[in-house]
């Protein structure tokens, strides 16, 4: 579809603000209308639409926050409890906790950069992670599961989208929710997320593929944590 518009705003409505091109509101691809929290990520979501190129089609890819938003109100609604569980899962195989045997300089880094990690996040949620080396991960207790699982459901519709987004992309409950939290940035949590492969590249180089995967991914992540920024307090329920 070819930009229609002029013009992309935001205007305020019950429940929070809208985003209209042209003036009128626009609706999220299942029929809801595009109404956020607050007026920060409304503009933020019609700096999107506003950056599509004149006469030119407008690409859904290049507007991660107005996708969120739409996943937020149309699709987490109707199998909240699923998204919750899904995400939460996660925690029993959570990526900080799958650590290598060797070598001796990759154990080391994930000690250095996963372990405060995983300290952090039994002080703030309560739920304390155990890692193992090898391809067998030990079983994590049952009341840090369910921790786990408390910390993401505390979360709102718009706010469950990106975390259960920011979950499966870096394999990690722990990278997304501190990423939530505010803990760590996108970029941080991106490096951490990747930090096996980036010693990969370290060592032996980069293909182009790899190059263009990792740069989807870093933009995916540092989307996600803005929009989680954006939303501010209302991230939570």
């Amino acid at each position: 579809m070819k930009r229609f518009y002029a013009t992309a705003g935001t205007s305020a409505v019950e429940g929070g603000f809208d985003v209209r091109l042209d003036g009128k509101p626009i609706r999220a691809p299942g029929g809801a209308f595009l109404v956020v929290p607050n007026e920060t990520l409304a503009r933020a979501i019609a700096a999107e639409w506003q950056a599509q190129p004149a006469g030119g089609e407008i690409k859904p890819t290049n507007m991660p926050l107005m996708r969120l938003a739409a996943t937020g109100l149309e699709r987490v609604p109707g199998q909240r409890d699923k998204v919750i569980a899904d995400t939460a899962k996660y925690a029993g195989s959570d990526l900080l906790c799958y650590r290598a045997t060797d070598p001796d300089s990759l154990v080391a880094r994930q000690c250095k950069v996963w372990d405060p990690l995983l300290a952090w996040f039994g002080e703030r949620h309560g739920a304390r992670l155990e890692p193992a080396a090898g391809v067998i991960l030990r079983p994590q207790p049952p009341e840090s599961i369910e921790r786990v699982r408390l910390a993401v459901a505390a979360h709102g519709d718009l706010a469950l989208a990106a975390l259960y987004n920011l979950t499966t992309w870096m394999g990690s409950v722990v990278l997304a929710l501190a990423v939530s939290d505010r803990h760590l940035d996108g970029a941080a949590a991106f490096e951490a997320a990747e930090l096996d492969a980036l010693f990969e590249i370290e060592r032996w180089g980069a293909d182009s593929e790899a190059t263009l995967r990792h740069q989807r991914l870093r933009a995916d992540i540092e989307a996600a944590a803005r929009f989680l920024e954006l939303l501010g307090d209302a991230r939570l329920r």
